[in-house]
């Protein structure tokens, strides 16, 4: 197999759908994007691409300073809003609709004509990417690149992409050794191991209706109910059970939540919780650590995939850092990722060429 290390990664782990997920602006997140399009085009491999939000325009909507485009090929398939075809910069030949409306018009589905410039702006809803991504495989997509938008994770949920690339680089700021820590961060919020078989059984249910669930140590449910997990913190903290054994929560785990968990936690020692997937904590890393630290179990119904790491050493606010010396401490850092700087690789292989 050819072409790029995380090129090959994907392809031989037999990803149909892919997100890319920046740690913050201006990280590379478009940069892989067009790496990974231009390696799909080079390979002869199908590929379509839509966005949670908003991408491939002129400039940065938070800081205003110069962003890079978008680079489609031809027989690319795009699925964007209707008003930003208006700015396209390639030729482009709609094949089909969603019905799916958004603030710039509805989402189409178009096949681009030439290699260039695309702005692309997709759906913003979970149950609405699940139905564009269909539409694009439905025309004979490969492998479909999901583009994420700033604080928002959730098309990275295996239950939309079957893996991630995280594009994380000196934007973030600080040195090379802090950007490393914030991208371990990260990891370990995303990465949380997935459930046993055991475990998954007992709690798949939850998962498919919704709602928080609750087992005892022998096994047996003790509350099972769809409620918001928003509000479920005084609901868990109220139960009357002296052996909670295991916690499923379906939702969003906020600060609230989370304190009540690690109080539950010094009620019944041992205490496993799962989560839908990485996507759904908001918290710290240290939060992790210090719950496994007092010996609760903290797993994912579904684990992410880290299909790879890509690193940008360019910051266009200040402090940008020696390229080499960047990958060569990503490498050091996750030796079990593929991390790459796809400038690099694009330069010295000729990807573009």
């Amino acid at each position: 197999m050819t072409g790029s290390a995380l090129w090959r990664e994907i392809r031989a782990a037999g990803m149909t759908t892919l997100a890319v997920l920046g740690m913050t602006k201006n990280t590379g997140k478009t940069v892989c994007l067009n790496h990974l399009l231009a390696q799909a085009h080079v390979q002869g491999v199908s590929v379509g691409i839509t966005s949670i939000g908003r991408d491939g325009e002129d400039r940065d909507q938070v800081f205003m300073i110069p962003k890079p485009p978008v680079l489609v090929w031809p027989g690319s398939l795009v699925a964007t809003a209707r008003d930003t075809l208006l700015r396209a910069k390639v030729r482009w030949k709609q094949i089909g609709t969603t019905g799916i409306d958004s603030p710039m018009g509805e989402i189409l589905i178009v096949r681009a004509l030439d290699h260039g410039e695309m702005e692309i702006a997709g759906a913003s809803r979970s149950s609405d990417q699940h139905k564009v991504i269909a539409i694009l495989k439905g025309c004979g997509c490969a492998l479909v690149l999901l583009d994420g938008a700033l604080g928002r994770s959730h098309h990275a949920s295996p239950a939309i992409a079957d893996g991630v690339v995280l594009a994380t680089g000196a934007a973030i700021g600080g040195g090379i050794p802090d950007v490393i820590r914030k991208t371990r961060d990260r990891l370990a919020i995303l990465g949380i191991p997935s459930v046993d078989e055991t475990l998954a059984t007992r709690c798949r249910a939850v998962f498919t209706h919704g709602g928080i669930g609750v087992w005892n140590r022998a096994g047996e449910a003790v509350f099972d109910a769809s409620i918001p997990t928003l509000n479920a913190a005084s609901t868990l903290l109220g139960l009357d059970e002296p052996a909670i054994a295991t916690i499923a929560v379906s939702g969003a785990v906020g600060r609230a939540l989370w304190h009540a968990l690690n109080t539950l936690l010094a009620r019944h020692p041992g205490l496993s919780v799962v989560v839908a997937d990485g996507t759904k904590l908001f918290i710290d890393a240290t939060d992790v650590a210090t719950f496994t630290a007092k010996g609760g179990c903290l797993a994912a119904f579904r684990g992410i995939r880290i299909a790879g790491i890509t690193l940008n050493p360019f910051s266009p606010l200040g402090g940008s850092f020696d390229a080499g010396d960047f990958l060569d401490a990503g490498r050091r850092a996750f030796p079990d990722h593929v991390v790459a700087d796809v400038m690099r690789e694009e330069y010295t292989e000729g990807v573009l060429e």
